[in-house]
């Protein structure tokens, strides 16, 4: 296997950091719009597997010559979602499989936004899944940590737990904190952004796909291992899109751990226009609002010394158990930033994040995982992935079933 991570920042370099320990890849090439940054990665790690290179993900043709260049066989998707189609397309030209952690931007309904859906999140990629298939080519879309391995708990639920299944809840929280700074995102303020401003979807088997308010539906969900309770709002997340592909789930939603100070930010960038990324003209310059936000904000990947806490994902899982009775199963994985900085040099955020597609990449290896088309993580056996997770000669990084009450 010789692979291909486009994005070396927070995500793309921790999941050079955690690939750098497995034996399953050939050659490991970290490219960047900036060149510097992979070269300084590549530099601090030491292995002769890696190589350094430049490439404009915005570019298709840039991403199809880069693989052609290197001869690489796998690619992972590390940069924000608005570059998820050039470097998708890229792939396919070059007969390369591509994976990425965050699926093809939607466009709300034009009249409806928080009803009805308009173009959904990986539907611009699922429209070509035949072409993939008929070339014999995969796609892995969505496979980060959320979503990612949040789908792969939906799948080991289905198949060892569940004989009928309700609803699966996605539920995202943390008691991280950044010392030092008034406000401090511990991902992609782009990426939240686009997912948080955006009309959140829901799946319900009668009902197909619909949209709500933003933040809307708040829950307190208790988080284990020490995080505590958190108050969790509707987001729009991939999840939702590729669950109930899969799975035979008759509710699927996505609530997110926001906490009212970052809800309050996202609703005066929004009311300021700082979130649009169509460009706007400052004294003859053109840029885009929500690229001079995330400028002004520190680098979510330098964060890590400064941070404390834990973070967890995972999902809710309700209806009926291998038993026949009533269950309500909360699947789910917890990184801590003490330990995530200390063994890797990632903060928790971004090294869970990598884990998923660095596990997917090591089971396509192995032949372990294997299809065509364009594909989420439900579609594969979920038992292999997450023993892989867990094992100690594996990555080290155990997950955990929480029971809870049954209504």
């Amino acid at each position: 296997m010789r692979i291909l991570i486009i994005g070396a920042g927070g995500v793309g370099s921790a999941a050079v950091r955690l690939a750098v320990r497995r034996s399953f890849f050939e050659a490991l090439v970290v490219a960047d719009y900036d060149p510097e940054r992979p070269q300084r990665l590549i530099a601090d790690m030491g292995d002769d597997r890696l190589l350094a290179a430049q490439v404009d993900a915005s570019s298709a043709d840039s991403v199809a010559a880069l693989i052609q260049e290197h001869d690489a066989t796998h690619v992972l998707n590390a940069v924000d979602p608005r570059f998820v189609m050039p470097i998708f397309e890229g792939c396919f030209r070059a007969n390369a499989t591509y994976l990425d952690m965050a699926m093809s931007l939607s466009r709300p309904h034009p009249d409806e936004p928080h009803a009805k859906t308009g173009v959904k999140l990986g539907d611009e990629q699922f429209a070509v899944s035949a072409e993939w298939e008929d070339a014999g080519l995969l796609a892995l879309v969505g496979m980060g940590v959320e979503p990612g391995i949040s789908d792969v708990f939906a799948r080991y639920a289905e198949d060892e737990l569940f004989s009928d299944i309700e609803s699966l809840g996605v539920r995202d929280g943390a008691n991280l904190v950044v010392a030092g700074y008034d406000f401090a995102p511990s991902f992609s303020i782009w990426t939240t952004i686009e997912e948080c401003l955006n009309p959140p979807i829901i799946f319900e088997k009668e009902r197909g796909w619909y949209t709500t308010e933003p933040f809307s539906e708040p829950e307190v969900f208790d988080f284990p291992e020490g995080i505590g309770e958190v108050e969790c709002v509707n987001v729009e997340h991939e999840e939702v899109l590729l669950m109930p592909r899969w799975t035979r789930a008759r509710r699927v939603d996505f609530k997110y751990g926001l906490g009212n100070e970052f809800i309050e930010v996202l609703k005066v960038l929004h009311k300021l226009g700082l979130d649009r990324t169509d460009p706007v003209s400052v004294k003859g310059v053109s840029v885009s609002p929500r690229d001079v936000v995330a400028a002004c904000l520190p680098d979510p990947a330098t964060l890590g010394d400064r941070m404390t806490g834990k973070t967890c994902a995972g999902v809710v899982v309700t209806g009926t158990g291998k038993d026949g009775a009533p269950r309500s199963s909360y699947l789910y994985h917890v990184a801590d930033n003490e330990h995530t900085m200390r063994e890797y040099g990632s903060q928790a955020v971004v090294l869970q994040t990598a884990l998923g597609p660095v596990i997917a990449l090591e089971l396509l290896a192995t032949g372990v995982w294997s299809g065509s088309g364009v594909l989420g993580p439900e579609a594969f056996s979920a038992t292999p992935f997450l023993d892989l997770l867990a094992a100690p000669d594996g990555y080290d990084s155990p997950w955990g079933i929480q029971e809870l009450p049954t209504s």
